[in-house]
């Protein structure tokens, strides 16, 4: 591990990387993991170190203690508005958490969150924008913006609109104080459902199997199905052709197609 993404046990995210799985541990626990600018910047950080490491495949982001993530650091933000700071305060946050979840988004690799506890807020946005979402059987999703006169940011539209299309999207941000990881599991929004004592090795497990896939077939399914719904069928179709012919030179590819005719003979 290089020296910058050492971390130190006091770093407000951390960063543990097994094989090609990275992990991202949001760690300010007494403050249940809000998003600051602390956060915010080491995040940038990490995502940004993680997308240029060809080793890795899978990350995941969790959170430390009893919370997953309850969202933007309202002591911040509540002290910008009586300040009559928030431009600067609150744009110089979203510029660093922004670039993190873009970064997550255009990466060609998988992001996974595993949730537990309370994801409210940004840290229910966090929960959604990445690729696929695991989750404790008690975790709580709160979307919590309408109920402090705001609407949302930190890719909480990107993330669910995607998902559950617009209506459900308007009833989520709208018409829900919280709902629960089988709502979310229902509405498509959490891959998998495990016992809370059981998340960690779940995780592990699910990010495993996701680092399997060879990075060609990661990178290649992952910018497919994130243009698929704005991209004109002509040129969707074409990307596909492009993707699989680059993908088909790999050497995954012909040691995979090598084992699979000789099996068929």
């Amino acid at each position: 591990m290089s020296e910058s993404t050492a971390s130190h046990s006091d770093d407000a995210a951390l960063l543990r990387i097994d094989g090609p799985v990275a992990t991202i541990t949001l760690n300010r626990p007494a403050a249940f993991n809000s998003i600051n600018l602390a956060i915010a910047q080491r995040l940038e950080q990490l995502a940004a170190e993680i997308e240029a490491s060809d080793a890795i495949r899978v990350v995941v982001i969790e959170g430390e203690g009893r919370a997953f993530c309850a969202g933007g650091d309202l002591q911040t933000i509540g002290a910008a508005a009586e300040a009559n700071t928030v431009t600067p305060v609150v744009g110089e946050l979203l510029k660093h958490y922004h670039a993190f979840i873009e970064t997550l988004r255009r990466m060609p690799k998988l992001s996974l969150s595993s949730v537990h506890g309370s994801a409210a807020g940004a840290g229910m946005g966090l929960a959604f924008v990445t690729d696929l979402c695991i989750a404790a059987e008690d975790a709580r999703f709160t979307p919590a913006y309408a109920k402090i006169g705001v609407s949302p940011d930190g890719g909480s539209t990107v993330g669910i609109v995607g998902t559950v299309g617009t209506r459900r999207a308007l009833q989520i941000f709208l018409a829900e104080d919280s709902f629960t990881a089988q709502q979310a599991h229902e509405w498509g929004l959490v891959a998998k459902i495990v016992p809370a004592t059981e998340l960690k090795a779940a995780t592990r497990q699910l990010a495993e199997r996701l680092a399997q896939n060879p990075p060609a077939a990661i990178a290649g399914t992952k910018s497919l199905i994130y243009q698929a719904a704005t991209t004109p069928v002509r040129q969707q179709l074409d990307a596909e052709e492009h993707k699989i012919i680059m993908a088909m030179h790999t050497e995954d590819f012909r040691v995979a197609v090598k084992k699979f005719t000789s099996k068929s003979k």
